[in-house]
């Protein structure tokens, strides 16, 4: 099982649970550790050696630049490209193997559906607009390239949410704040945040690593998104605080720039239709348990 990203927050806890059930997993990294099981991959060029990928059985890319930090002109290039690049990258090295990896697993993301208000926001809802929606169509485009090849391997495209985890993520960076009594909604507090736990995003790519009639996009989110109110809500009480200091939309904006409202204001209520109806069962399906849980740890 090869990974891309796998020292990322999603990448460690996959790769955990794959040798957890007897996996071997095969790290494509810039940089690999000596003495693991590793490819060197430069996303831009490609894989040392070109058919590194031969004999894998899948292939789950998540790699990417981090979309936090101002958004000047050099970063959003890094943004898309690292998507965009490395996607290519990992389907020209798909062509070059043989045997050919049997599945091959590619990251997306909500961003694809851009701001959407209210609307209840499936698989089968069209794409958004906006930079992430731009990155999102053009990173998607790119795996669905796969389907040229002969034998092409399984595709399943993955719309991960906010994930809410101890590690790392939206949780960790909002728990101090929200434990020193200085945390509350973003905004008005009516945008809708698509979240999931760090459990079931795991769980989730292994039920499409392992479901051979799954294929296509697949929304990574809990069923019950929540607004930003109720999530703040939902910390606080899960810290055993209140939500007191509500964060205005001009300080987003002030503060962060064109990520702000691009990553913190938007209202995506998003449903994982598709992957309930291929019978995955939530671990976590509500927020006010999973931060719960996760407050715990």
């Amino acid at each position: 099982m090869a990974i891309t990203g796998a020292s990322g927050l999603i990448g460690r806890a996959l790769s955990e649970a794959l040798r957890a059930r007897g996996d071997e997993v095969l790290a494509i990294s810039r940089s690999p550790q000596p003495g693991g099981a590793a490819l060197r991959w430069h996303p831009e060029r490609g894989l040392e050696p070109a058919d590194g990928l031969s004999g894998c059985d899948a292939v789950v890319h998540l790699a990417g630049e981090s979309v936090l930090g101002r958004w000047t002109a050099a970063k959003k290039a890094a943004i898309y490209d690292s998507r965009v690049a490395g996607t290519d990258t990992i389907v020209r090295a798909l062509a070059e193997a043989w045997p050919r990896p049997a599945v091959f697993i590619s990251a997306s993301a909500v961003g694809y559906y851009g701001d959407r208000g209210d609307a209840r926001l499936d698989e089968q809802s069209g794409a958004g607009t906006g930079f992430l929606a731009e990155v999102s169509r053009a990173w998607e485009a790119r795996a669905e390239a796969v389907a040229t090849l002969s034998d092409p391997p399984r595709l399943c495209i993955a719309r991960i949410g906010v994930v809410m985890a101890r590690e790392g993520g939206a949780f960790a960076r909002l728990r101090r704040p929200f434990r020193l009594g200085l945390g509350g909604r973003i905004g008005d507090g009516r945008a809708w945040m698509p979240w999931i736990h760090l459990e079931d995003v795991v769980r989730g790519l292994l039920f499409l690593l392992d479901r051979s009639s799954c294929t296509g996009p697949y929304n990574l989110v809990a069923p019950a998104p929540v607004t930003l109110a109720a999530f703040a809500d939902a910390l606080a009480a899960a810290l055993g605080r209140r939500a007191r200091l509500p964060i205005p939309a001009l300080a987003v904006r002030l503060r962060f720039g064109e990520m702000g409202p691009a990553l913190l204001l938007v209202s995506q209520r998003v449903e994982p239709g598709r992957l309930l109806a291929a019978g995955f069962a939530f671990r976590h399906p509500a927020a006010g348990p999973a931060l719960a849980d996760l407050a715990a740890g």
